[in-house]
């Protein structure tokens, strides 16, 4: 290390690589923070399988799965060939939804989506249980049980 870097610091320049929409790290960047070299990735496309309990649907189950099944899910995925994938917490899938058209391979516009957050009993229609987010053009937020079934789209950090 230089005495110009021990005096001012190292500086880190981004990749010319790294940028939203790029594909990176296994799947589609969705968020870079300010030093513009971390950030976040989302999986390619939406978590496959389903919650065992939903079976009987008879192929409308394919991608949906309940709170603690998109955990496990996420955990267990080796997609792209990296096993840290994550469900998101709200803040995180928020800004996936900001850039879904980017990401792209949603299944569908109006699906909702899982995050790892818990959200308290607000009283009114937002119930305790687990934030989700409407991938509608609205993007609405609310609460549901654990037990609901929703989609998963997994994410990892660089």
């Amino acid at each position: 290390m230089s005495l110009f870097n021990k005096l001012f610091g190292e500086k880190s320049y981004p990749s010319p690589d790294i940028k939203i929409g790029a594909q990176y790290g296994g799947g589609i960047i969705f968020f870079i923070d300010q030093t513009g070299v971390h950030g976040l990735i989302a999986a390619k496309s939406d978590m496959e399988g389903s919650s065992p309990g939903i079976a009987a649907m008879k192929g409308l189950s394919e991608g949906l799965f309940n709170w603690p099944d998109a955990v496990e899910a996420c955990r267990k995925s080796e997609a792209g060939g990296f096993r840290d994938w994550i469900l998101p917490d709200k803040e995180q899938l928020n800004q996936l939804f900001m850039h879904k058209r980017v990401v792209g391979g949603f299944v569908q516009d109006s699906a909702t989506y899982w995050s790892s957050s818990e959200s308290p009993d607000g009283g009114g229609w937002i119930k305790a249980g687990i934030w989700i987010k409407d991938f509608s053009r609205f993007g609405n937020q609310s609460a549901e049980p654990k037990d609901a079934y929703n989609r998963v789209r997994a994410i990892r950090a660089f």
